[in-house]
């Protein structure tokens, strides 16, 4: 395809073999798009496009693993895999398991509405009215945020977000709370037309990649790989291709 071959041009231009490894087994949880999902049996996505760029400037043979999200953080500390690469946010919690990379993009959660209440609630500050019934997914970032910072909010949980869309369209809430990604698919998928999202994150959330905590080189060098990528645009052009609003690489 057209956006594989121009993406192999870029990497061409950014390939440096740093890293002395044949092969990166790389983890992942293909059920989060645009970051990872399954496409015609291929895991495709954000991070299968830098786990190929990770692999073509380090000189080793990628190969994904994919498995269930709660799966990667045990396969990479008994060594089935040597990264993972899974739109994985940084946490206090998980840091203390693993060893994080520097962050290769920043997410947040954002709200979402139907589009016949946008004078209403079309201003990120609306969710904090008193009696704003939010939705939000149970013992997810957005839950914890809403339960913490949003007192006099109506919050009402459901099990995904299908459920919450479905809740939006037959006003059982004004609004609903989840990650970034949800909000990106709004605007690839015409079954969605009448619901928006207002783009402007509420928290700053931190996606990086993790190793081993003993694994320093490997880190080091995936840190190198992702400052290359950097700064000849190979990353910005990757989100540009799978994220229908501007992301800006810091």
């Amino acid at each position: 395809m057209i956006r594989h071959y121009l993406l192999g041009i870029l990497l061409l231009l950014a390939a440096r073999p740093t890293l002395a490894i044949e092969s990166l087994r790389v983890g992942v949880s293909a059920d989060y798009p645009p970051l990872a999902f399954m496409a015609e049996g291929t895991v495709t996505g954000i991070e299968a496009d830098n786990a190929r760029a990770v692999g073509e400037i380090l000189g080793a043979r990628v190969s994904m693993v994919a498995m269930p999200f709660q799966q990667l953080i045990p396969a990479l500390l008994t060594g089935e895999v040597d990264v993972i690469m899974s739109g994985l946010s940084v946490t206090a919690e998980r840091s203390s398991q693993v060893r994080f990379t520097d962050a290769f993009m920043q997410v947040g959660q954002m709200p979402i509405l139907h589009r016949d209440k946008i004078a209403r609630f079309g201003q990120p500050w609306a969710i904090y009215r008193p009696g704003v019934r939010i939705g939000v997914e149970p013992e997810t970032t957005g839950a914890r945020f809403v339960e913490r910072e949003v007192a006099e909010a109506d919050i009402r949980y459901f099990d995904d977000p299908e459920a919450a869309f479905a809740g939006l369209r037959n006003d059982q809430i004004d609004l609903y709370l989840h990650d970034a990604p949800t909000s990106w698919q709004l605007a690839t998928r015409d079954d969605n037309e009448d619901l928006i999202s207002l783009y402007t994150p509420l928290t700053e959330e931190m996606l990086a990649w993790a190793v081993r905590p003993g694994d320093t080189e490997l880190a080091l060098e995936l840190n190198r790989a992702l400052a290359e990528m950097k700064s000849r645009g190979i990353l910005q052009y990757i989100l540009n291709r799978w994220i229908p609003v501007q992301i800006e690489v810091r």
